[in-house]
């Protein structure tokens, strides 16, 4: 019997500048979180490289002196790719390059990267390629430089060799014929959500990861991929949803995530639109994630840009049961941290604040009788606001 070979799993280093405004424990989440955008696109972490400035030098990021303690820790550990927290300027790209001899990645390549091997359906396919063509296109003269060595893996999926070797004339033709048919994917989703009949419409919104896809698999019986990586879930998936005889429909969007592409956000505008045409706005929180106001702001600050903030919207902190904390001392004098409150605690404070929020486990259905009750609630006066006259005939129908 043959054995097959094993992939090798591609090993990195991550490096970043921690400015003045962030502090200490902010930047080791914003590292953890690159951290496992690597691991979703299937890279090892192997070392962190962080240079504390007023801000990102314009020519290199880092500093003379911590770029050459970034290439000693290369050369440590033996890795051929390096990945930065923001989004390197072509200049600042091929700058480091040179300096360390690492394959250098940004931010925003490792999640288009992260969308390219999970995009599943031809819309979805060709958001991403657009986005991707978008990143390309301002650094195209260094890529060429890596034809020789571009065997596929993180940072490299997607367009490929055939579409790197034309000219930059080729790539914007490409580009325009991408935009003309996301164009013609947008008229056809239009239509169809114009199409759905006198149904309120829910959208779930939210930091990626957080359990939306559970949630919607739950709330409507269905089976939608969900996964515990960032951005499993890519295409809206919208869903028929029916509680104590009141039918609405359900859609499962796109995770949000700190730093999000602008190319993405105008590649994914159809599927953003589900975001902007819902009457009501479910934002499921990972209430175990320690920085998980943090990510709340993140999708708030969204919400604002898409123009939907004032919206209805129900806060669903959701992963109760995945929830710790560490109690301080009575003789423990130290601040209060996010780690020392108890849910109970947590419950009280966010109860107490103009939206309205509610607290379950999607896997475990921990309180998702009460979840459904307050969503249907709100449905329903969204419904009878929007639809008096078929409010009527579904209260002849109830009786």
């Amino acid at each position: 019997m043959i054995e097959t070979k094993k992939e090798k799993i591609e090993r990195v280093i991550l490096f970043a500048v921690k400015t003045p405004m962030v502090k200490q424990q902010q930047m080791d989440d914003y590292l953890d979180e690159l951290a496992f955008l690597a691991e979703t696109a299937g890279a090892e972490t192997v070392g962190r490289v962080v240079q504390n400035l007023q801000m990102p030098d314009s020519r290199t990021y880092l500093g003379t002196g911590k770029l050459e303690e970034l290439k000693a820790e290369i050369e440590m550990k033996e890795v051929e790719t390096i990945i930065c927290d923001d989004e390197l300027s072509p200049a600042q790209q091929k700058n480091i390059e040179i300096a360390t001899g690492a394959m250098v990645l940004d931010r925003t390549s490792l999640i288009l990267d992260i969308f390219a091997s999970r995009a599943r359906t031809a819309h979805a396919k060709t958001q991403v390629e657009l986005a991707q063509y978008q990143y390309l296109l301002p650094r195209l003269a260094r890529m060429w430089t890596h034809l020789e060595r571009q065997k596929g893996g993180i940072g490299m999926r997607g367009p490929g060799e055939k579409q790197i070797e034309t000219d930059k004339r080729i790539v914007l033709d490409r580009i325009s014929l991408l935009k003309e048919d996301l164009r013609h994917i947008d008229r056809q989703m239009s239509t169809q959500r114009q199409n759905r009949g006198r149904l309120v419409r829910v959208a779930l919104v939210g930091y990626t990861n957080v359990g939306k896809s559970t949630l919607m698999n739950t709330l409507s019986k269905s089976e939608v991929f969900a996964e515990n990586k960032l951005f499993a879930t890519l295409d809206t998936t919208v869903r028929k949803v029916v509680i104590e005889n009141l039918p609405f429909l359900v859609a499962d969007t796109v995770g949000f995530i700190r730093k999000l592409p602008t190319h993405l956000v105008e590649s994914f505008k159809s599927t953003l639109d589900e975001v902007r045409e819902a009457d009501l706005l479910l934002h499921v929180v990972d209430i175990s994630h320690p920085a998980f106001e943090q990510q709340i702001e993140v999708v708030d600050k969204t919400l604002k840009e898409l123009e939907c903030s004032d919206k209805p919207q129900l806060i669903v902190f959701n992963k109760v049961d995945a929830f710790s904390y560490n109690p301080k001392d009575e003789d423990d004098l130290t601040p209060m941290t996010r780690e020392n409150v108890s849910l109970e605690e947590l419950k009280q404070t966010w109860m107490g604040k103009e939206r309205k929020c509610i607290f379950i486990s999607a896997t475990k259905k921990e309180n998702f009788d009460e979840f459904k009750k307050v969503v249907y609630e709100e449905v329903r006066r969204i419904h009878t606001k929007k639809y008096p006259y078929n409010d009527f005939l579904y209260d002849i129908d109830n009786n």
